[in-house]
């Protein structure tokens, strides 16, 4: 199942998966996700809180149980993308869930799950 047509809208709903890990979407996780997408997307091509909305209603109408099988299929998918890459988005994960000062146990389980999709994906 792959419902992105470029890598970098995959790794925008990854940042989005991400801060709701916890429950919620912190202001904070917003503004760090907004910052991120400035190296996604080439400058002036994207409007970004457009994209993020677009992207949050697609996060908040897909159904969270075929989240893993999302994952995998994607990261098969763009099997062109090289781990250094892979690394780059795992880490601005961890930049996401932190934003608000804390990460819970929740978010701590979410990020281990996508790293094992992430190494199993090489």
């Amino acid at each position: 199942m792959v419902i992105h047509k470029n890598f970098s809208d995959f790794v925008l709903f990854l940042y989005i998966y991400m801060a709701h890990a916890d429950g919620e979407f912190h202001d904070t996780e917003r503004e760090v996700i907004l910052e991120k997408m400035k190296k996604l997307y080439p400058p002036g091509d994207v409007d970004f809180n457009k994209k993020l909305n677009e992207e949050l209603n697609l996060f908040d109408d897909f159904d969270k149980n075929q989240l893993k099988t999302l994952f995998k299929d994607t990261f098969n998918h763009f099997s062109s993308i090289k781990f250094p890459q892979k690394y780059k988005v795992f880490t601005d994960m961890y930049d996401i869930i932190n934003a608000d000062g804390k990460v819970d146990e929740s978010e701590t389980k979410a990020l281990n799950a996508l790293k094992e999709i992430i190494d199993i994906s090489n």
